[in-house]
């Protein structure tokens, strides 16, 4: 049964590997030339995508956060920060004398 299960998560991991294969590609073998048809829908191609890429509208940056940040940083937050420390540290304690 181990055996079985072993066989069978081997190939459900080896799959997706085995999908990824190119059957007519080898490795350092050089593309083939294309003919002049498929040179000149390459190029047909290559125009559209820039004729395309002159429609697109240029709207510049966009910040979704803009209208909720203000201009300038609060002035208020950088002055009452040193009071705020001082208020929390503890005040000294008068013990009655015995040690800790």
């Amino acid at each position: 049964m181990r055996v079985f299960l072993a066989a069978v998560m081997v190939a459900w991991m080896a799959g997706p590997a085995f999908a990824q294969q190119q059957p007519n590609v080898k490795y350092g073998e050089p593309e083939k030339d294309k003919t002049e048809a498929e040179k000149e829908s390459d190029r047909e191609a290559e125009r559209a995508y820039r004729r395309s890429l002159g429609n697109i509208t240029d709207k510049g940056s966009s910040d979704p956060w803009g209208t909720v940040r203000s201009g300038s940083p609060p002035n208020n937050a950088s002055k009452s920060a040193p009071k705020a420390a001082a208020k929390i540290a503890p005040k000294p304690t008068k013990t009655s004398g015995a040690p800790n």
